[in-house]
């Protein structure tokens, strides 16, 4: 059909140089047109996923196969101004409109190009790169596109925020900082079970890093050993820490603050009673006694009886805080020796080993505080004491 195009073009008078580049031109679209119709350029069905710091591949690939060093690729994402990613043009790398951030951080295989693969190669991803880029033929007309998922992660830390006496409990807090999206964060404890937890609190940074933390109270288990688990599915990061709990952080004192609080009260209340009669009783006294005034002192001298109760009370209850403070401080002091023996030097500079120090301390400091308490309730029922014996 060529051949008979020609003669047909011979003789219409045109010359033979004219018919010569016209033949070549109708040639050079019938393989154009049939370069494009066979052409694919195809991406990858799923996003790829990087955290920050990674070098990581853009995949995009023609098909069937074909040599691409000598073509025109434009990587591009359509959000940017300039949108320019990366740029080839026969075969050179040109770096006019390209992006500033994308500044040293593309870069194109040429072997690859020789068989078709046009995968971009990305270093040092940022989280300013997450987003949809296209990569794009303009002689061909034909594009695909590829979503990057970027995300950051780190690893959780727990620390003990206080002793519940009261219900022999201990406070749990987890803390991570630094991720990106979004994370989830779950407490689980030795079988892997979930824990009933407070709400997490989210802080949002000014780097559009989140930090995330949570409290947990447990209870004394068989194994004490608990796990703060902080996960992101969108970049399939997760992390985790875990923590076992000395068995004494779950021992209650069997004095409490409220005890000694209600027998002060209970206490003031009977010795205000007593000076009350008595003063009631001298008031109204006269100088013969009556059989009714013997009852009343005799009611007053059983309410002195009840005061030396109240105190014999206190000195026991001292002696118990005071033992009770012994044996916690032994136990503190061989926990800790047991620590420093067992763990690398440097494990004694980590947060969580401070912490532990400080609760030790805190949880030493409450019972001195009770002694403390004691001592003074039972220095104010001996003057009270004196003060009644001496009214009566």
């Amino acid at each position: 059909m060529m051949l008979h195009l020609k003669e047909r073009l011979s003789k219409s008078g045109l010359t033979a140089f004219s018919v010569s580049v016209f033949h070549h031109a109708v040639v050079l679209l019938l393989l154009t047109d049939c370069y494009e119709g066979l052409s694919q350029v195809i991406g990858p069905s799923q996003p790829v996923i990087a955290t920050v710091g990674d070098d990581i591949i853009l995949p995009c690939h023609l098909k069937p196969a074909t040599d691409a060093v000598g073509m025109t690729l434009e990587w591009a994402r359509p959000d940017l101004n300039p949108r320019f990613v990366h740029v080839l043009h026969e075969g050179q790398d040109l770096q006019i409109n390209q992006h500033p951030s994308y500044e040293g951080r593309t870069s194109l295989s040429v072997e690859k190009l020789k068989h078709g693969d046009i995968s971009l190669k990305l270093s040092k991803v940022k989280l300013s790169d997450n987003g949809k880029y296209r990569c794009y033929f303009p002689d061909l007309n034909k594009d695909s596109t590829v979503q990057l998922v970027v995300g950051t992660a780190s690893s959780p830390v727990i620390s003990l925020a206080g002793i519940d006496t009261s219900s022999s409990r201990v406070v749990l807090q987890c803390e991570s900082k630094g991720w990106y999206p979004q994370p989830e964060l779950f407490w689980l404890d030795g079988e892997g079970n979930l824990l009933s937890a407070g709400p997490t609190e989210t802080v949002r940074g000014p780097d559009d890093f989140y930090t995330v933390s949570s409290r947990v109270t447990v209870e004394k288990r068989h194994n004490n050993n608990f796990t703060c688990r902080v996960q992101q599915n969108n970049i399939n990061q997760t992390r985790e820490t875990h923590i076992i709990v000395p068995d004494d952080f779950f021992i209650a004192p069997r004095s409490s603050v409220a005890c000694i609080t209600i027998s002060l009260f209970a206490c003031f209340m009977c010795v205000l009673a007593v000076v009350f009669a008595v003063w009631k009783w001298r008031q109204n006294k006269t100088k013969s006694k009556t059989q009714r005034e013997k009852q009343q002192l005799l009611a007053e001298s059983g309410m002195v009886d009840t005061l030396k109760e109240q105190k014999d009370e206190l000195k026991l209850q001292k002696e118990e805080i005071e033992k009770l403070l012994e044996e916690k401080e032994k136990k503190f002091k061989l926990l800790e020796k047991e620590i420093t023996e067992n763990k690398d030097k440097s494990f004694t500079s980590r947060p969580e080993y401070i912490k532990l120090k400080e609760l030790i301390l805190e949880y030493q400091w409450s019972l001195n505080d009770r002694l403390t308490v004691l001592e003074k309730l039972a220095l104010n029922t001996e003057k009270l004491l004196e003060k009644t014996e001496q009214i009566i």
